[in-house]
């Protein structure tokens, strides 16, 4: 049987006792490629945005010669793959624990390539988020964590070559694969989430789905760190109907460390694992941030996204740097390179101050009040209040 335990570090400051490690999953770098498609669904769905939306493209296309292709343009996170383990590190040392850090990009293993040159930080397991198709209108997001060092790239190429080019079937084998890799470590990433809007009901049809066909070959189900209480409730019921493992996952995009961890005895990340796999074992700690409301939490991780950092390695300090779109010869460039006179357009820059005023001073305390919700600290991920 699965055991999983939950705890809640602003409501016992004692929950770390008894361990020595903790563990932080998910999280991502500068190296992640972010999607801005749900720039075009926002402009599809909300009036008032649609009319900037309609300007901003005609203006790039008349003045500028360049189309603007949201399905093909992308942003990433502000912290480089040092600054982001650094950051998850520190956390959970500051309650102290040794920490294990996987830092998890889409659909690539960049980052943990990248420090697994420096010599503190050469022992970080090789680790990505992939993204599987499934369906006709969904993908899952899975966590890929510790994959052997002299086959990632191998293996990295094979599940990028699936992303390209699905089938169903060929995803069960991929999975069979991946569990059969001894100390790889295989979670099913915020499973509740509507990503693909394509409906609630839809998707929970398709999860209950894929889990029927896949979930043995699975070690445990996401809760994620910025995803809301109300789904992460969800999460939970399905792990108890597919009796599976629930397990920690922060996924960080911007500057404030996972929002969960996982505790455990074990020092090294493959000993995790197997405590994992083997035991069946997981020791869940929701940190305090996640106690603040949702929402605000939201508005401030995107505040990280386009706020400027000019003490970070150059590329990495404006949100400009940070935004890629192809230029007209259909090449990847960074935004900060195709504004003429390397100025992002007056009306844009209003709209990023704007939004960061919004997202600061008495503005943001204002919303965060307003967006204040007790009882779903109250309720946590709980037990008998879970259905009320």
């Amino acid at each position: 049987m699965p055991n999983s335990t939950i705890s809640y570090l602003w409501r016992d400051a004692a929950a770390p006792r008894g361990f020595q490690t903790g563990v932080s999953l998910h999280s991502h770098t500068n190296q992640s490629e972010e999607t801005l498609d749900f720039v075009a669904n926002w402009s599809a769905q909300y009036k008032l945005v649609r009319p900037l939306m309609q300007r901003l493209e005609r203006r790039s296309r008349d003045l500028h010669g360049i189309a603007i292709d949201w399905a093909r343009s992308f942003w990433t996170p502000p912290l480089t793959p040092k600054l982001a383990f650094d950051l998850e590190a520190g956390q959970i040392a500051n309650v102290g624990l040794n920490p294990l850090v996987s830092l998890s990009d889409h659909d690539n293993i960049h980052a943990p390539l990248l420090l697994r040159s420096v010599p503190s930080t050469r022992h970080i397991p090789i680790s990505v988020e992939w993204t599987a198709p499934y369906g006709n209108q969904q993908a899952f997001h899975l966590g890929v964590h510790n994959l052997p060092s002299d086959r990632a790239a191998h293996w990295i190429t094979t599940l990028n070559d699936f992303t390209a080019n699905p089938s169903d079937a060929r995803l069960t084998e991929l999975l069979v694969a991946l569990n059969n890799e001894p100390n790889v470590l295989l979670i099913f990433n915020h499973p509740m989430w509507d990503l693909y809007m394509i409906g609630q009901e839809r998707h929970n049809f398709l999860v209950n789905e894929f889990l029927q066909k896949n979930g043995a070959h699975f070690h445990a189900l996401e809760l994620n760190g910025l995803r809301n209480w109300e789904e992460n409730r969800a999460v939970r019921r399905l792990a108890e109907q597919w009796n599976m493992l629930l397990i920690s996952g922060g996924d960080r995009h911007g500057v404030e460390a996972n929002a969960n961890i996982n505790l455990t005895n074990a020092t090294s990340f493959t000993e995790f694992v197997h405590e994992v796999r083997k035991e069946r074992r997981s020791n869940v700690l929701f940190m305090p941030q996640y106690a603040e409301p949702w929402k605000h939490r939201i508005l401030q991780s995107t505040m990280d996204a386009i706020r400027d950092y000019p003490n970070f390695p150059q590329g990495s300090r404006t949100w400009d740097e940070r935004a890629y779109h192809p230029d007209s010869n259909g090449e990847i460039r960074p935004l900060s390179e195709l504004w003429p006179g390397g100025r992002a357009p007056r009306s844009l820059q209003a709209v990023i101050s704007g939004a960061l005023l919004l997202g600061s001073g008495p503005f943001s305390s204002s919303l965060r009040y307003a967006w204040s919700n007790s009882s779903e600290v109250r309720f946590a991920l709980g037990e008998q209040e879970l259905n009320a």
